[in-house]
């Protein structure tokens, strides 16, 4: 199993922070185009499957259309085949927030991002109208976006985030040609997620099944919205375990 960072993050690749003023906009195909040649360099030619969730998940699509070659399976989980407008819009908006102040407006950002990630039916069960537990002064649901925001940006660099949310936005491979090497597909909606709808994460896969290619939609039933993904980890393996190769002893 390898993980692989991406290019322009904070946390070891190239990016923003290592050559301030410097880095160029990138894409979704130059994060995986660096993802291959890392690959290559320890000697790893073909994955049986790539997963990722979000930007993961267009990564694993990229992986797919890319590198055919390389690739038995991917499953791309809460994306799609390209940036809806609502998702750039609110991208958009957490850049504005950066660009008047880096560290408060990335701490501004980071609410933003979450409220898009949550679904109403789990804030209003988890929170509701209830002051916050740390003091009455305000709701919880405040004091719940502040916590998320102190934690961002402990971890967050200004720079690579404005980074990540351009890539993000400019990802489109809703306009594909049939592959004569065409890895199996899986895409995974959840139900309440309203920043990837599943409605549009089965449409990719239809889109992806009418050009040649072995895709199935699934969906994941969860009020967590799109981070059901990571809050509901053993739903999801047990979601995908059908479409994955099995495992090695």
């Amino acid at each position: 199993m390898i993980g692989v960072n991406v290019l322009g993050s904070c946390y070891g690749s190239t990016g923003p922070a290592s050559v301030a003023g410097r880095f160029p906009r990138i894409t979704v195909r130059d994060i995986v185009r660096a993802q291959r040649r890392a690959l290559s360099q320890i000697g790893v030619e073909r994955l049986d499957a790539v997963i990722g969730g979000s930007l993961g998940g267009m990564q694993a699509l990229q992986w797919a259309l890319d590198a055919p070659e390389r690739v038995g399976h991917a499953v791309v989980v809460g994306a799609h085949d390209h940036q809806s407008a609502m998702g750039i819009a609110l991208n958009a908006l957490q850049r504005d927030a950066i660009a008047l102040d880096s560290q408060q407006g990335l701490r501004l950002a980071r609410k933003i991002a979450m409220l898009s990630y949550k679904s109403d039916d789990l804030l209003r069960e988890r929170h509701g109208r209830r002051a916050d537990r740390g003091g009455p002064a305000r709701f919880d649901v405040e004091g719940y976006l502040d916590h998320q925001a102190d934690l961002f940006a402990s971890r967050m660099e200004p720079r690579s985030y404005v980074t990540l949310t351009h890539a993000m936005d400019s990802f489109d491979l809703s306009r594909h040609g049939a592959r004569d090497a065409a890895p199996r597909l899986t895409f995974v909606g959840i139900g309440s997620d309203w920043l990837f709808r599943p409605t549009d994460v089965r449409a990719a896969a239809e889109r992806l099944a009418r050009s040649g290619f072995d895709s199935r939609y699934v969906e994941l039933d969860s009020s967590h919205g799109h981070d059901a993904f990571l809050a509901e980890a053993p739903a999801l393996a047990r979601l995908i375990a059908s479409r994955l190769p099995a495992a090695v002893p």
